[in-house]
């Protein structure tokens, strides 16, 4: 049945009600429920923007819906259909009984939209669309697989350490679709069925667009979820870190050295286990005696300083018990009263309760902020569990499965409203995970804790940009990769060396690694101690000097280069916060007509100018590169190439192929 409903299309079958609306230019909101009404959140899509008025009919066949481009078609029996200016683009996968249908007609009883209850509690929802076997698809944030196209890809939509689960893809055939519900689930785009699963939730959410580009999808995409704000050039230069600095000093006098070398930091960072307990969210103090003296120097050369802070919170620290009492951690649901382990018996602070997001920030204030500290590193903000076992946690929004994803987009939001409440305008922040919109908190992303291999090199070129089409143009990588690289090993710094190369053609600049072997002494006194900020290990030395004089050389080099193409970096980082570009681009999305292009994964575009193909293999001094229809500028050597063809070019260990559009 059809029901009227202002600016609306509103079908209602047994307990099912079906609601669709205009969402923003050319594109849907899709909303069903089992309950009586609908539940009152946005979840992803809070931004003011125009709906549109939508053109609606109802006949004995079905009804329709159209808000320019896109039109959805539904029929009697509430299966959906959308088209691009009449051309279809998406169908619900039903495999039951309906006269209305043609190849749906057989009896398998696989339905499109299943809705099973869960004892007690909400329902597990399956929505499944028809596979196009043409179709590409690409977004979904950041997965350790070492594909750029989705199509194929089973996904989990869950947050992980170095897997961050932001729901949009984009396909090929000329829309985006956003799964607008932050429950744990998976989807599966299978060659012969796609669907998106949530393992507990009240209402079925999703948004689609339809335009003629990718650049026009991801414009209406961010228009409905939010934009970054501008990056200014003051964070578009070197930021230098390493597991981890353990006192003041060494932050200090690596600085210093930096200063004496004509190196500009614009950034420095103050790694984990600078604190007494997790959850005390301050310097230890033998160790980090004057942190204002220390960020006092640092602001002097001009340097940023940010500081770690992670969400777990030790049995034994300073906070405990208050936040116990006021309900600000995650609870279990069954065993023992833990969600994580790491040097400490932790619980994990609450972001989806406000209350604590406003208690963990006034603390950070006191210890960090109001001595100078200028960003914050949000470290384990998946959160990081013992096990991710989302059955057996709790948030006061509701149980993990119903909505952990969108948990580090909380996290981040509490330094965001913290620091924007304190007078802070031009701020930035790190995170290690994000969902959909986190790019509006001001908030860097990088690709977590990676391994130092050119596998995860290669994985890092295709993450960063499927990162930029699900919204996020800030982001970033451990330079060299997180763990096991040695600074004396030949293997190790020819992948560091072209590790940089490609991190200069990336957002942000930075380096970072705990560097093998462990073979350096505690600082504590006390070794009995067994905890503070003395106590743990650190990495080996991870500055540009650590390298050796051929590899340093290599990196002054292609730090001047960074320094260079700051002005246009600035110039794209505006554009992103106009209209959603992201910072890196698939050839495709700079030259949607070049059917080529959607089938490169290896090079990209860094803004709407600069092509960029990185080294990915050991050993390699020449690759292929395609270069689509115009004149293009090798940067190296300065010759330009008429491109429309794939050329092969020189790759010396000190450079990699860029290629400027003339």
């Amino acid at each position: 049945m059809f029901l009227e409903a202002k600016n609306a299309l509103v079908f209602k079958k047994g307990n099912e009600t079906l609601m669709i609306e205009p969402w923003g230019e050319n594109s849907f909101r899709v909303r069903s429920t089992m309950e009586p009404n609908f539940i009152d959140r946005d979840w992803a899509l809070t931004e003011k923007i125009n709906h549109g008025n939508a053109k609606i009919s109802v006949t004995e066949q079905g009804a329709s819906i159209i808000n320019g481009k896109i039109e959805a078609k539904v029929n009697n029996n509430g299966i959906i259909t959308f088209f691009k200016d009449g051309v279809k683009i998406l169908h619900e996968y039903h495999r039951s009984y309906d006269p209305s249908a043609t190849k749906e007609s057989c009896c398998t009883k696989v339905i499109n939209r299943q809705w099973q209850g869960i004892i007690g509690g909400d329902y597990k929802l399956s929505v499944r669309f028809e596979s196009n076997d043409s179709e590409k698809i690409f977004g979904m944030g950041q997965y350790q697989t070492p594909y750029l196209d989705m199509k194929g890809c089973f996904l989990e939509l869950a947050q992980r350490n170095s897997q961050i689960s932001i729901p949009f893809a984009v396909s090929n055939l000329g829309y985006g679709f956003l799964w607008n519900n932050p429950a744990v689930g998976h989807v599966n785009f299978a060659k012969n069925i796609t669907e998106w699963v949530a393992e507990c939730t009240k209402e079925m959410d999703y948004w689609i667009t339809a335009e003629d580009t990718p650049a026009k999808i991801i414009e209406n995409f961010t228009a409905a979820v939010g934009r970054a704000p501008a990056l200014t050039k003051d964070y578009l230069g070197f930021w230098q870190c390493k597991l981890r600095y353990r006192t003041q000093e060494e932050v200090l006098s690596v600085a210093r050295k930096y200063k004496e070398m004509g190196i500009h930091l614009d950034v420095i960072v103050i790694d984990f286990f600078h604190w007494p307990r997790q959850g005390d969210w301050c310097f230890d103090k033998e160790y980090w005696p004057d942190p204002k003296a220390m960020c006092d120097e640092l602001h002097a050369m001009g340097t940023k300083v940010m500081v770690s802070v992670w969400p777990s919170v030790d049995k034994k620290c300073s906070h405990f018990y208050e936040m116990q009492d006021r309900g600000f951690l995650v609870r279990t649901e069954r065993g023992s009263n833990q969600t994580y382990d790491f040097n400490g018996d932790c619980l994990t602070f609450d972001a989806t309760n406000p209350e604590a997001r406003e208690y963990l920030w006034e603390i950070c204030k006191k210890n960090y902020a109001d001595y100078g500290i200028d960003m914050f590193w949000l470290d384990n903000a998946e959160p990081d569990f013992n096990v991710y076992d989302y059955g057996n946690y709790r948030y006061q929004m509701g149980s993990a499965l119903s909505c952990s994803n969108i948990y580090p987009l909380l996290y981040s939001k509490a330094f965001y409203d913290g620091m924007k409440a304190d007078g802070r305008k031009n701020f930035v922040n790190l995170e290690r995970c994000a969902w959909v919109g986190s790019q509006k908190y001001n908030q860097v992303l990088w690709n977590g804790d990676v391994q130092s291999t050119f596998e995860c090199l290669e994985a890092a070129v295709y993450q960063g940009q499927n990162m930029g089409l699900a919204g996020i143009p800030w982001w970033t990588t451990d330079i060299g990769g997180f763990m096991y690289g040695n600074p004396k090993d030949p293997a190790f710094v020819e992948l560091l060396e072209r590790w940089f190369e490609f991190a200069v053609f990336s957002p942000i600049l930075r380096l970072h690694g705990d560097r093998d072997p462990h073979d350096i002494p505690p600082l504590d006194k006390d070794p009995n101690r067994g905890y503070g900020g003395g106590y743990l290990y650190t990495g080996q030395n991870n500055e540009i000097w650590s390298y050796g004089p051929e590899a340093q050389k290599i990196m002054e080099e292609q730090i001047k280069l960074r320094e260079s193409l700051v002005p246009y970096i600035e110039k794209v980082m505006k554009e992103a916060s106009e209209n959603g570009s992201p910072a890196m681009r698939t050839m495709f999305y700079e030259f949607p007509n070049d059917q080529k292009c959607w089938d490169l994964k290896d090079q990209y575009m860094f803004g709407s100018e600069y092509l960029v193909a990185p080294i990915l293999k050991a050993g390699l001094t020449s690759r292929d590169v395609y270069l689509p229809a115009g004149k293009w500028e090798n940067i190296h050597t300065g010759e330009v190439v008429e491109g429309g063809k794939t050329i092969t070019c020189d790759a010396p260990i000190h450079q990699i192929p860029v290629f400027k559009k003339k």
